[in-house]
């Protein structure tokens, strides 16, 4: 394919994203333009174009696409019943996920103070919001968990590391600015490299896990 002049290389990187369901990775676009295109800053120049624009390109876990701009959400928002809400528990539990993953279930329920319930996780991993990542080098080789592009996608998130910090929380009024000494807030990772102290689960073990995790169970989720 010969090299392609800058305005038709930001055409075809305009179209891939345009044309793709799922978000794109820088790679992943660079594998169907020529050799040697600086998809990087074609992806730039679209991001300036398009932000006035209805639809504006963003990044989301280091993947690209288009999306709606954030202030004419509401254009194709529509009224909807929801069956059911997510329960306090289930708050709690996403945002230590989301703050402290790689997370087993053992640790969220020291971090809480109180059992955790299958059912919080199981609606949790229905949402799509969390994944179960690999299992923990310690006895009983429990199960890891940790968040997904879709609940950077559905939070409006770039990376996790975007999650509010010990200062924004307290000036949001969700943490008592009188917080402890030595209180901390951790910075939140959800690389998707398996940790050292992490083994990978395998297709057919993830399959069995879906269906039972096998995790103690416990009956309430206070």
């Amino acid at each position: 394919m010969p090299e392609p002049s800058p305005e038709s290389g930001l055409r075809m990187a305009e179209a891939l994203l345009f044309a793709s369901r799922d978000l794109l990775s820088v790679e992943e676009i660079a594998a169907r333009l020529p050799a040697g295109t600086n998809v990087r800053a074609l992806i730039d120049t679209l991001r300036r174009a398009y932000a006035t624009r209805g639809v504006n390109v963003v990044e989301i876990g280091g993947k690209f696409g288009f999306r709606t701009a954030e202030d004419l959400a509401y254009l194709l928002a529509r009224e909807q019943v929801e069956d059911r809400k997510l329960s306090r528990a289930a708050l709690e539990t996403l945002a230590i996920i989301a703050y402290h993953q790689p997370v087993t279930r053992a640790e969220i329920e020291e971090i809480r103070g109180v059992s955790t319930s299958k059912g919080t996780l199981d609606v949790l991993m229905e949402t799509g919001w969390i994944r179960m990542r690999g299992r923990r080098r310690t006895p009983g080789r429990p199960v890891t968990y940790g968040t997904t592009e879709g609940f950077l996608e559905h939070f409006m998130l770039t990376s996790v590391g975007d999650l509010p910090g010990l200062e924004e929380l307290k000036g949001s009024g969700l943490l008592d600015s009188a917080v402890p000494a030595g209180f901390t807030v951790p910075v939140p990772d959800d690389s998707s490299d398996l940790r050292d102290e992490e083994d990978p689960i395998d297709e057919a073990e993830l399959f069995d896990l879906m269906q039972d995790e096998d995790e103690p169970h416990h009956d309430r989720d206070d």
